[in-house]
């Protein structure tokens, strides 16, 4: 069975791209703690990497994770355990009740072929606030090319349909959301946005 994308990436032996993606992990719980929320939602969680950075980082509230991939759900919830419930389904219609007030979507808009048509789905999930990244382009297909990966598509990963560069990516979550904070988190585009208040 093929190794999924996202977990080639987190369990990489690679120590550049190993720091690279710890730097992004304390970045994303930094930016969850300031929030403080009580229920947070991963949307795409995969193998649930990022739920795992949360729960080892004492970070107070209920986990949820929700992928379209089984093998990985499986996965996911074989790290977490109790920690969290993860479920498969799509966000569109997903197997929850209730928003939360803290949606991740982490590495997951630039595989969407209409990234635009999951801004109103986000906002439903949302109480509150949002967390969202996505490759910064050029810069993250540079450093794939640098180590010989994709050579043929110039870095570019062939699952990557989007290409955002930073101010790029801001400025499309600041059309549906209220664009918080954009840390650095190189090579990646990290936002903490809300909803707006007349939504």
């Amino acid at each position: 069975m093929a190794t999924s994308g996202n977990k080639q990436k987190y369990e990489s032996k690679n120590p550049i791209q190993r720091a690279l993606l710890d730097r992004f992990l304390d970045q994303v719980v930094a930016l969850v703690e300031r929030t403080r929320p009580r229920t947070i939602l991963d949307v795409g969680c995969g193998e649930g990497f990022v739920l795992a950075r949360l729960a080892d980082a004492g970070v107070r509230a209920d986990l949820y994770g929700l992928d379209l991939s089984e093998t990985a759900v499986a996965e996911a919830r074989e790290r977490l355990g109790n920690r969290a419930r993860i479920e498969v389904g799509d966000a569109r219609t997903p197997p929850f009740d209730e928003p939360f007030d803290l949606v991740l979507m982490t590495e997951v808009l630039e595989h969407i072929p209409e990234p635009e048509a999951m801004l109103p789905v986000l906002d439903r999930l949302s109480r509150g606030h949002l967390i969202l990244s996505v490759p910064w382009e050029p810069f993250f297909m540079g450093l794939n090319f640098l180590r010989g990966k994709n050579l043929s598509r110039f870095g570019n990963d062939p699952e990557h349909v989007n290409h955002w560069g930073r101010a790029g990516f801001q400025r499309f979550v600041g059309r549906r959301f209220e664009v918080v904070d954009a840390p650095l988190a190189f090579p990646w585009t990290l936002v903490l946005a809300r909803k707006r208040p007349d939504a």
